[in-house]
């Protein structure tokens, strides 16, 4: 982030004292009385997901909620990171703060990002698609002192209430400054280089009136080895609501800067379908960034070469206005809109190795020992510098519903609405080769025939210096009935999608220039119908049955550029989910459990940038998914557990020796346990996250083991407004990989054992 700690002051000061634009979503309100026995917060009422709020216990989705509180207990090094928490939410949350893959109980990741999950702010979506290349939803969210709650919906009606989310809803919720006050802290981290600061502050400025703002600073190496300044940056974000007799109006603002390292796989061998690290590279800190890196020559849209430093990572911009509204209108209608304008940009940098190696004799070209022999091994590193020239967007949420009360007393209540959206996605690629000393830290460039120190040159054959300036539009109607009869609630609802795809692609010619005989026309329309039914029968105040079936679709984005004519002269086809559930919640003393069975059927195309091939699959999965909860005075346990049966059930021609197979990084078994204790002004917790064994390709060639992740964290109230944290994130160091390239010479893995010390002032 360009501006320093000054800056960011001074942009506190005006927001406080100015407040002329702000930011969220209705933080949902606390039951007004809440069961003893209620350890999972069933009355608690839940937003996301449901065209009006209900709660958990009454709602025929499986959703899960959890405090900001609760999340810093899980000591997240990410957005991505706090999923791995959630039973039925798989997040190989192993890239950094970005570019994590992510998905639902059953279906499958088959490429990057979150295809089928959308990732929201405040009700709306960050980025209108989650797999975009190189640009993914996390990578534009923080976790800070704005963020109220957090609610998780998988499967259900995710299908029909939002757009390109057939498997789930995530939902990060801001506060809003209903209540008054706030806090600033300061973390550091105790084995590694980082410092941040975090702020936040809400109060009424009239009986009708209220502001939020806060955000957070930091700067630092990070957890990784870098060998230089790679955190960088901040966020400051705020919403001023006013109350009106009939409703509410609130603005909103979010300004995010931020430079982060990105991760990727690193060189691995495999024998007998067995992973094995190769001598001095860890793949729990190697990122293979280095302050022995030459600046990276590449080239823009304009066929002008332009340099950048390797080391920058990601770097995310966004700007943000919004604005929600809702009115009673009368005679028992109620209008609600949701808006939000966001400005995105950004660079992504990372470090690939397109093999692993090979042990020879080669000459430094770059670090202290420049132009000395070495005798070692040495990689080919491609550097993925893809420049986010505009992912911004224009989004719209307009409601408009009633209840009716009928002549059974039963009430009905129908909801329509309109979502519309623009997104733009301006990405300009470029991938050149290095040959690079094959060191965790601080690796230095090796001598080529260039005159350029290490650089081989374009890499996987010119294929990667690609520009593209694409606009996808949606349009999506939509209706929603529920009927609340005693114990009964049902509700259906149907969603028609159309997606309007219109830009340009292009191949620069040897990756040396962009030829405008070369372009690809991108124009085409499609469009698909879903829907969803379920219902929910509470048999006592603490024993309720649910059931859905569902139907939904994820609309390809870029990754179909450059393969089939998107001209509309072909075929293009539609990634859809057909899902089934069913379950029980029930609470008794003090244990709470929602217990959901499922069965998940994909439909997908897909295309990998890192292997340059399509693919066509078809999915089947059927699972067991539970979660818990236990209060016994002092102590809380919180509990998941996601059973998984995936198999592969049709391909594109030719690769039909797949079929029957379990998809690749599908474990069997997920989990997770965190128990709490408080005593007196202590309260300290572990969290254990674990995952069974999994094949890291369809074709059952290589086996990535079972490993689990152990967490920790101890609080201290020292004096009512101050408190001191120590969290521990992979206290046991574990290695875990959460994928391999298809042929074994890399792999990514969770980052090594981190520790930070924290101290909060609340006022």
């Amino acid at each position: 982030m360009k501006a320093n700690i000054s800056r960011m002051a001074a942009a506190v000061s005006v927001a406080v004292l100015q407040m002329n634009v702000a930011y969220a979503q209705q933080e949902a309100p606390a039951p007004a009385a809440t069961p003893a026995a209620d350890s999972m917060n069933m009355e608690r009422i839940v937003v996301t997901g449901t065209s009006s709020a209900s709660s958990k216990m009454k709602s025929s989705v499986s959703i899960s909620t959890m405090d900001k509180d609760v999340i810093l207990q899980a000591a997240p090094t990410s957005a991505a990171e706090v999923l791995r928490s959630i039973p039925g939410v798989r997040s190989e949350s192993s890239g950094g703060e970005g570019n994590a893959n992510m998905t639902v109980r059953g279906v499958p990741i088959s490429a990057g990002g979150a295809r089928y999950v959308q990732i929201q702010e405040d009700g709306l979506p960050v980025l209108q698609s989650g797999d975009f290349n190189f640009i993914t939803p996390d990578a534009y969210v923080r976790i800070d002192g704005a963020l109220s709650h957090l609610e998780v919906v998988r499967g259900g009606s995710a299908s029909t209430l939002a757009t390109n989310s057939p498997g789930g809803i995530i939902n990060f919720i801001s506060k809003t400054g209903t209540e008054q006050g706030g806090s600033i802290g300061l973390t550091t981290g105790l084995d590694y280089d980082s410092t941040r600061v975090d702020f936040d502050y809400g109060a009424p400025i009239s009986d009708k009136t209220r502001f939020f703002v806060g955000g957070f600073y930091r700067n630092g190496e990070g957890i990784r080895n870098s060998g230089g300044t790679s955190e960088k940056g901040g966020q400051i974000r705020g919403n001023l609501t006013h109350e009106f007799d009939n409703g509410f109006v609130r603005l909103s603002f979010k300004h995010l800067d931020d430079q982060t390292p990105t991760t990727l796989p690193v060189p691995v061998s495999v024998s007998n379908q067995r992973i094995s690290t190769i001598d001095g590279i860890d793949p729990r800190t190697a990122t293979f960034y280095s302050p022995y890196w030459v600046p990276d020559v590449t080239l823009d849209k304009g066929n002008r070469r332009i340099a950048t430093d390797v080391n920058d990572g990601l770097t995310v911009k966004s700007n943000t206005v919004g604005l929600e509204a809702q009115w009673r209108i009368g005679n028992g209608w109620t209008l609600s809109e949701n808006f939000r304008k966001s400005h995105n940009s950004g660079r992504f940098i990372g470090v690939f190795p397109s093999n692993n190696g090979t042990v020879g004799n080669y000459v430094f070209a770059t670090g202290p020992a420049a132009g000395k022999p070495y005798n070692g091994r040495a990689f080919s590193a491609v550097v993925f510098n893809t420049s986010i020239d505009d992912a911004g967007s224009t989004m719209s949420d307009t409601r408009l519903a009633k209840s009716f009360t009928l002549a059974d007393q039963s009430k009905l209540t129908a909801t329509a609405g309109l979502y519309a959206s623009r997104q733009q996605l301006g990405l300009t690629w470029n991938f050149n080769e290095y040959l690079m000393q094959a060191s965790g830290d601080k690796p230095a460039l090796l001598r080529t025939a260039s005159s350029t120190p290490g650089l081989i040159g374009p890499a996987f054959g010119s294929c990667c210096s690609r520009a593209l300036d694409m606009q996808y539009d949606y349009l999506s109607p939509y209706i929603n009935l529920g009927l609340e009869r005693g114990a009964l609630n049902i509700d259906a609802s149907v969603r028609h999608d159309r997606q309007d795809v219109s830009g340009v692609a292009n191949i620069a010619t040897a990756a040396t220039r962009y030829d405008p005989a070369t372009r690809q026309f991108v124009d085409y329309a499609l469009s698909h119908n879903s829907f969803s039914v379920g219902g929910n029968y509470q048999l006592t105040p603490s024993l309720a049955l649910f059931a859905r079936v569902s139907d939904g679709v994820a609309f390809n984005a870029d990754r179909i550029l450059f393969g089939t004519p998107l001209d509309g002269s072909a075929p293009i086809n539609l990634n859809t989910v057909e899902q089934v559930e069913g379950g029980v919640k029930w609470r008794s003393g003090g244990l709470s459990t929602f217990i959901t069975a499922f069965r998940a059927k994909t439909k997908e195309t897909n295309y990998e940038a890192t292997t340059q091939r399509s693919t066509a699959n078809s999915y089947d999965a059927k699972g067991l998914e539970v979660e818990a909860a236990y209060r016994l005075g002092a102590l809380r346990v919180a509990a998941g557990l996601t059973l998984t049966d995936a198999e592969i059930t049709a391909t594109a021609p030719g690769g039909e020796a797949v079929i029957g197979n379990t998809p690749r990084r599908q474990a069997r078994v997920v989990y997770q346990v965190a128990p709490t204790y408080t005593a007196g002004n202590a309260m300290f917790g572990v969290s254990v996250i674990g995952t069974g064994k999994s094949w890291a390709d369809d074709a059952h060639t290589i086996l990535m083991p079972a490993y689990h992740v152990v967490n920790g964290f101890l609080n201290y109230q020292v004096s009512a407004p101050l408190s001191v944290s120590l969290t521990f994130n992979n206290v046991f160091d574990k290695l875990g990989y959460t994928e391999v390239e298809g042929d074994g010479h890399a792999a990514r893995a969770i980052t090594g054992r981190s520790v930070k010390l924290g101290l909060k002032y609340t006022f």
